[in-house]
Formats: structure tokens, sequence, C-alpha cells
């Protein structure tokens, strides 16, 4: 079978599941109740890449573009679009947003490859009927549901991309000590006897009464630090959803490298002593990462 006689035949079935006589679950889905699966099925591509399983891969993907086949087959039935406008509007894109491809359009570097998609991108808004308005943001159109880190950079990107930016990586690394000190200025009015690791969540969460206008400027300028942080890991081309999830893959598998030597003595990270354990942590940092 070809690509596309493969491809047509996953719409079928996408299309038999939705027919009468087909799966009682398929045909009750609606949009939103599918909603949190492409959420999930996303991820699970990420990790796929993330832990380079290529065996893996190729079925999460499967599973991600049964998300979209779902989708359009459920517009079909209500005569919206189907799978055919869907790729009709993707190729379209490829093609208008690529003239340094498929015209004689003009992109030597990526970074002059994302500033020419832009204006592209709102060019075809203008002649979609879209807003004219000149005086549109910038940052419009970042989409709220994404995750707060994803949405910093691009928010900082599209402010770097008009020149609103730092000069260097070395005034990011100011900007980032003087965010700190002015958290640690803030912390200076927390009530005694001050943060403490033993609270659990938020600031206050222990039952210390943390006045609301304080825990209002502390989340704040943690906000501000995690910002730099993503302006930096921009400077840097790198994603920090990607590199806060090697961190948190990393801390997992050192943490349970951790329980396992305690369980090997019949004991548990609860009957351990900070010093043990920081003992064994320092222990799980020797192991090769893979």
């Amino acid at each position: 079978m070809s690509t596309g006689e493969k491809f047509e035949r996953a719409v079928a079935i996408m299309a038999k599941l939705r027919a009468p006589g087909g799966c009682p679950w398929d045909r009750e889905q609606t949009f939103d109740t599918i909603k949190p699966y492409t959420l999930e099925e996303t991820y699970e591509v990420i990790e796929a890449i993330e832990n380079r399983d290529w065996n893996e891969l190729p079925g999460e993907l499967g599973d991600l573009l049964l998300q979209v086949l779902f989708y359009s087959e459920m517009a079909k039935e209500d005569s919206k679009f189907s799978i055919d406008d869907v790729l009709d509007r993707l190729s379209n894109k490829l093609v208008s947003r690529h003239p340094h491809v498929f015209g004689d359009g003009k992109a030597n570097t990526p970074k002059e490859v994302l500033r020419n998609w832009e204006a592209l991108k709102a060019e075809e808004k203008k002649m979609n009927g879209g807003s004219e308005d000149k005086n549109e943001s910038v940052l419009s159109g970042i989409s709220t549901a994404m995750p707060a880190l994803m949405s910093a950079y691009k928010i900082s990107s599209r402010a770097a991309n008009v020149g609103f930016d730092w000069p260097n990586i070395e005034q990011l690394f100011d900007k980032l000590t003087e965010e700190t000190k002015e958290l640690q200025h803030e912390i200076a009015q927390y009530p005694a006897p001050g943060p403490s690791p033993h609270s659990r969540g938020i600031a206050g969460s222990s039952g210390q009464k943390v006045p609301e206008e304080l825990r209002e400027r502390l989340e704040d300028e943690v906000g501000d630090l995690f910002f730099v942080l993503v302006n930096i890991a921009r400077y840097l081309s790198l994603d920090p959803e990607s590199a806060l999830r090697k961190t948190n893959r990393k801390f997992t598998k050192r943490f349970q490298y951790m329980e396992q030597e305690l369980t090997n003595t019949g004991r548990t990270v609860h009957d351990a002593s900070l010093e043990e354990m920081e003992s064994l942590w320092q222990q799980a940092k020797q192991i090769p990462e893979k």
C-alpha cells in the first residue's frame, strides 16, 4: 500500500468507528471529551522523543494522529470541515510560509525564516478578514492554555524579534542577580521563624500565617526569576520545558536510587536522616546518565 492508501484506510476506519453500528465509546465522544486525550498523547510523544525510544515513537505518533482524525470526522459529521480541509490548509500554509523554498523569497538563516514566518502570518490574517489594526500587539495570539514556561519563551521571543531584548547574556545574569535580591528582600519580611523546608505546598500552607500582600509579592518575585531563567534558556537556544523535564527525570532517578538502597537495608526514606540521604544522593550522582 502507498502512503496515501494507508492514510485513506485510517480515515475510513475512523469513519466506521463513528458510524451507526460502530464503537459505542467512539460514537459518544465530543470535541470537549477528546481534548484531554490530545494533551495526554502529545506529552507521550514528547516523552518517547526525549527517551529516544524509536520503537515506541511510531505508536505514540499514531495516537496523536488519531486525535486529528477524530476531530476531523466529528467536524465532517456536523458539516463544519473534513480531513481534506485540514490537509489543504496544512499544505497551503507550508508552501506560503516558505517562499524561500517554493518561491523567490530570501532567508539564509533560521532567524530570518522565523521573522518572515511571523510577517507572512500577519499578512495572511489580514487577507482572511482578520484584524488590520497596525497597533495590534506583537504578543497577540499566544495561547494562554500552553505551559507557563513555553508561554514565557514565546512572549520573550516575540519581544526580542522587535528588538526588545537584553544585548548580551551577561546582562541577563545581572538581571537574575537583581531579581534574586528582590526575592530575598521579600523573604526578609516573612513571619518568624521564616520559611522552612519542612513546609508543604505554597507559602503559609504549613499553618504559618503569611499576610496575603506578602504572599502575592513573593509569588511575583518567584515568577520574575522564572522569566529571567526562561530568557537565559532562549539566549542559549534551549527549550526550557525540555530542560526542566530532563532535570525532573534526573532528580527522580537519583531519588529512587536512594530509596532502593534504603530498601535493601530494610528501611525507607522516612527512617533515614538527612545526612544519610545526602550520602546516598552523592552516590547516585556518580552513576552515569543514560
